[in-house]
């Protein structure tokens, strides 16, 4: 068995379900198998996947056991020679694993590959090449150096702003969002630590991979991350949990440094958490209280393009969700450029999605159209003529 693709779900049916169709396509004449850990989900995920992709083994939690120690009840059943950590809502290229298992059998140090994520409009997300969280790292990055001066070796470290986007470089942590590794390296240096329940988890295994000898690698392929769809930032688990797991790293692998660097980092990174969890509550309360009069929001403009028939079901789908929106026949091969275009002659002010035809057009079409020219405020989504439904970055709109 060349590979084990290990994806962990929770409550996103759609996304995960758009992750498989993409994967497949991706995965081609490669030997794999698939693994989907359900963490407890409430939203029919995996009666849904079974229905469309019985090959999938799926894995059927009680509970909701975190992003570690569901990826490592798969990665220990796995027969892969490579395994392959992806997210339930990221989008693959259809030469994607391919690429990436060639650089891997090319590069026998590489210990773990990562990949150039994009988010919904096209624009590269700096999370793609990260640095260890040292503990100066960590300090420019919560005194918001990092971020005003981003291409600074020192001060950019955390996000590696310095290194070329379009050329295979070394970076120091692959995001466990697409996260490709060696079998065999991943059993020597142990598994993922199960002490982090969700986020640090990605840092940690990177930072053991080096310690071991091995190389991280990033990688110009291109996949789209719609990044945390299952997580809402703006909850009080979110910021418990997020902090707690660079807690969690910080006294694993800096515990033992001068306190006078080490007691500094962690009253920051408490004084960070509390700060945002006051912003947070403030903010819940004074809308409670009338503060916030509501502005009417618009709603988001839709552009169609695929097949006749996929337009024609779109057609109904918007007139019955009360959708505006604009239907364009075409594919990839008479439309390469794709709503590129168009461009000239749209309104962007307003939000706009930008929806593809799956069947019309690639994966790959679609991420490379969105990454030559990124655009604010016009997002990419997807129509599945097989599901009859929409995904957009923020919500999912089907028949049901």
């Amino acid at each position: 068995m060349k590979l084990s693709v290990i994806i962990v779900n929770y409550n996103v049916k759609h996304y995960l379900y758009q992750c498989l169709d993409s994967l497949y396509k991706a995965l081609g004449d490669i030997e794999a198998e698939v693994y989907v850990v359900d963490n407890h989900s409430r939203d029919g995920s995996v009666e849904h996947i079974a229905a469309r992709y019985p090959n999938v083994v799926c894995v059927e939690s009680n509970h909701n056991l975190g992003f570690a120690r569901a990826n490592n009840i798969a990665i220990r059943q796995c027969e892969g020679e490579f395994v392959l950590l992806l997210n339930p809502d990221t989008i693959v290229g259809e030469d994607t694993i391919h690429n990436v298992l060639q650089f891997m059998e090319q590069h026998p140090d590489a210990g773990t590959v990562g990949l150039k994520m994009l988010k919904s409009n096209g624009e590269k997300a700096a999370e793609s090449r990260r640095g260890l969280p040292s503990p100066m790292t960590a300090f420019y990055k919560m005194t918001g150096l990092c971020k005003r001066f981003p291409n600074s070796r020192r001060f950019g470290h955390y996000y590696m702003g310095y290194l070329p986007w379009d050329k295979p470089v070394e970076i120091e942590v692959v995001s466990g969002a697409f996260c490709m590794m060696r079998t065999s390296v991943l059993r020597e240096i142990g598994l993922l630590d199960e002490d982090f329940f969700m986020y640090g988890e990605d840092i940690d295994l990177s930072y053991r991979m080096i310690k071991a000898g091995y190389h991280n690698w990033y990688l110009p392929e291109t996949i789209l991350h719609f990044k945390g769809e299952s997580t809402q930032k703006s909850s009080f688990r979110y910021v418990h949990v997020f902090y707690g797991a660079m807690t969690i790293f910080f006294k694993k692998h800096y515990g033992s440094s001068s306190l006078l660097i080490t007691i500094p980092i962690q009253i920051a990174i408490y004084l960070k958490a509390t700060l945002a969890l006051f912003n947070m509550l403030t903010s819940k309360a004074r809308k409670a209280l009338g503060f916030f009069s509501p502005r009417h929001k618009r709603e988001p403009d839709y552009i169609f393009i695929g097949s006749v028939s996929s337009i024609t079901q779109c057609r109904k789908l918007c007139r019955r969700k009360g959708l505006s929106g604009e239907f364009v026949a075409g594919n990839e091969r008479i439309m390469p450029m794709g709503h590129l275009s168009m461009l000239d002659k749209m309104d962007t002010k307003n939000q706009k999605y930008v929806v593809y035809d799956i069947d019309a057009f690639s994966y790959a079409a679609i991420l490379d159209i969105f990454a030559t020219q990124p655009t604010p405020n016009v997002s990419m989504a997807f129509y599945n003529p097989y599901t009859k439904t929409i995904l957009t970055a923020e919500e999912v709109i089907s028949w049901k």
